[in-house]
Order: C-alpha cells, then structure tokens, then sequence
C-alpha cells in the first residue's frame, strides 16, 4: 500500500526545539512550516533552521515536508533554492489557484535539482488550494504535474475569500469535495485543513469523522495531543476488518472452487465490496507497520 498520510503535523521552522523533537510524536508526515507560523522577521532564521534540521538529524522513516511561502512574496524563491538541497520528500506550495502556480514552483525546482547534482523529479510537490478561485481550478491544479503526491484546503484563507467565518463545516462542504474529487481523478491524496481549537476534542473528533467519510486520505495537525484519536477515527475498527477479511476468505473460496461468483451471508460480492475490503485490510497492515517502525 502507498504511504500513509493520515496526519501531517504542522511543525514552526523558527522553533528548534520542535524542529528536533517533532519524530517523536507519532505523526505520518512532518511538515516544517517557512510561512504563516514564522513572522517576517525570522523568515532568514526559519530557513537556515529547517535546512539544518533536514540534513543532520534523524526523522527514520517520516514522511518530510516543508511549506515554502508562496512565489509572489519573493520568498518562495529563496526558500527553495536551500530547501530542495536538503532533499525533503516534499514541497508544500501555499496558495495555489492555477495550473501554472505548480509548473512555476516545478520549474525552480527542477533547476535547482540539476545544479545541485540532485536527479531531477526526486522532490515531490503538495499543492495547498485556499481560496475560492483555487477550489475551481482543483482538478487541473491536481493533474498539473507527476511531482504532486496529493492536495490540501487550506480553510482560514479559504473562508476569508468567501466572506465568512468558519463554523460546523458547512461553509467548507464544497472545497472540500471539489478538491477531494480532483485528488481522486487525479490519482493522488487529499488532505485536510487543520482543526484550530486543540481545547475542542469532540469537534476535532466530529470533523475527523466527517472528513473520513467524505474520503479523505488524512489531516493537518497543530498539536500533537490530536494525532492519536486522528488515527484512531481513520484505522477501520475490529468488526470492520472481521467483515472485510471474510469478504476475502469467501471471494478466495470461490475461485478454488473455480466459481466466478463469491457470495458470503447470502450476498453476492460484487467488485466495489471487494475492493473496499481489500482497500481496509491494507490500511490495517500499513498502520501496523507504522507502529512498528515507531518503536
């Protein structure tokens, strides 16, 4: 199965001690923040921090990102050209709203790999859609380039374009499946906003929830104290993995019976159910070995 991302945790770059500390916390990916976290004023320190903290440290197997600040404030550049030589898995570019936002960003990237001896195409892209012209343009913003490992709402600056606040979700039903729809058309994940209020455990929980539902392949954490139950809402449970794995028993049953037809409770097991149970047993094996390399 692909990589986890069931939780991105969002890590200041102007912050040594995190900077350090952050694999301990059990997320999927690490994400070293160079905007909105760090003030105008430390952005020089932030980068060189980030820098040091990808090339001398050990994060094992964590998936690493860093959000760059976007390309028109004149930093993105100068965030790159240190960044991809660190050789992060990923690059994070805020605000996104078209297609030629990531062949901009892909093109520095590109160049920046081939002076520095690095083969180009090793550092994958995230696209962070937040605002309402961004949401539009989700589906070519996904197919823009094979760097792009998934995309992301961005919700604080998405609502602000819309005139609103956020609430109990509603405002962000649309964003949230357009981007999900074009990750999937586009072959990639698609992740969620963070969840601001770390004090509000049962509305973390109910958004969890909600955004597993709709399809999600994970969220953007603030705190570590969320990524336990963010795990926990998208692991499948006992009696999910039981139903899924006799689903497979029965569709293995059938075939050395040399039946093309598998049935189980009376029920036949059409292709959507198989792939689903296969698709859970998968995610429980992932999220096993993630304990274990963990430890």
């Amino acid at each position: 199965m692909k990589r986890l991302r069931r939780s991105m945790l969002f890590v200041p770059g102007n912050n040594p001690g995190m900077l350090r500390d952050a694999y301990i916390y059990g997320s999927d990916s690490l994400m070293f923040d160079l905007e909105d976290s760090v003030s105008i004023r430390e952005k020089d320190a932030a980068r060189f921090l980030v820098y040091n903290a990808l090339t001398s440290l050990n994060y094992g197997q964590k998936e690493l990102v860093v959000r760059i600040n976007d390309l028109e404030s004149g930093l993105g550049v100068k965030d790159l050209e240190a960044i991809v030589r660190a050789k992060p898995h990923v690059i994070r570019l805020p605000k996104t709203e078209t297609a030629k936002d990531i062949l901009d960003c892909e093109r520095e990237i590109a160049r920046i790999e081939r002076e520095a001896g690095i083969p180009v195409g090793q550092t994958g892209m995230m696209a962070a859609i937040e605002s309402a012209k961004g949401v539009l343009h989700a589906y070519e913003i996904a197919t823009a380039s094979p760097r792009l490992i998934g995309i992301a709402l961005g919700a604080e600056d998405y609502v602000t374009d819309l005139k609103t606040t956020r609430s109990d979700g509603t405002e962000l039903f649309f964003a949230r499946n357009m981007i999900l729809n074009a990750a999937r058309a586009a072959g990639i994940d698609a992740l969620d906003t963070v969840f601001s209020n770390v004090n509000d455990e049962e509305g973390f929980l109910r958004e969890c929830r909600l955004i597993r539902q709709l399809g999600f392949d994970g969220k953007s954490v603030i705190n570590p104290r969320q990524i336990a139950p963010l795990h926990a809402v998208f692991m499948p449970d006992e009696a999910a993995l039981a139903k899924a794995r006799a689903v497979m028993e029965a569709i293995a049953e059938a075939e050395e019976r040399g039946s093309g037809v598998a049935s189980l409770n009376g029920r036949m097991i059409d292709r959507p159910v198989a792939l689903r149970a296969q698709y859970l047993i998968d995610l429980a094996e992932a999220g096993e070995r993630t304990m274990v390399e963990e430890v």
